[in-house]
């Protein structure tokens, strides 16, 4: 019998892992090194189950690396301008190649940051050199979490999200 899991997080959290913020993804390998790259976008399925972050290749090799041996996963959603942060944990990421819309979540990605970070006195120009790779070295790290946890600063840092909706 397949069991279905229920979504860890809500509509209103899901929107905002997709959005121009800041993106995280993190592993560590065998000998327990741990690696981490930053993600150029994100998408989640609309039932809320499976999540696809978005990175360079070259720039995530580690990460990659240490998915491909078996780590775990964890994935920071962070927005600058307020600090409101969302983190999600996962096991048996896949690498897929890209799919019909991940370049254009990327291009969405890109400008996203740029306005979320323009307030804060950072010029476009190095946002967009930060995020820079070439649209060929885009892969996905595709994974269902299993926990996830608001980690806002504050009283309510690592508790657990709901999936209200």
């Amino acid at each position: 019998m397949q069991t279905t899991l229920a979504p860890l997080f809500d509509v209103d959290q899901a929107a905002f892992m997709q959005r121009g913020i800041s993106l995280n993804v993190g592993s560590c390998g065998t000998d327990l090194q741990p690696s981490v790259a930053r993600a150029v976008g994100c998408r989640i399925s609309a039932d809320r189950r499976t999540v696809r972050l978005l990175v360079s290749a070259r720039q995530a090799a580690a990460v990659i690396a240490h998915l491909e041996q078996g780590g775990a996963l964890a994935a920071v959603f962070s927005e600058p301008s307020t600090h409101r942060t969302v983190q999600l944990k996962g096991q048996g990421a896949a690498v897929e190649a890209p799919v019909p819309g991940d370049l254009a979540t990327v291009a969405r990605y890109r400008d996203g940051l740029v306005e979320e970070l323009r307030p804060l006195g950072f010029a476009p120009a190095l946002v967009r050199a930060l995020l820079a790779c070439p649209d060929s070295d885009i892969v996905a790290l595709c994974f269902t979490p299993c926990a996830a946890f608001s980690q806002t600063p504050g009283a309510d840092a690592g508790r657990a999200l709901k999936a209200g909706a």
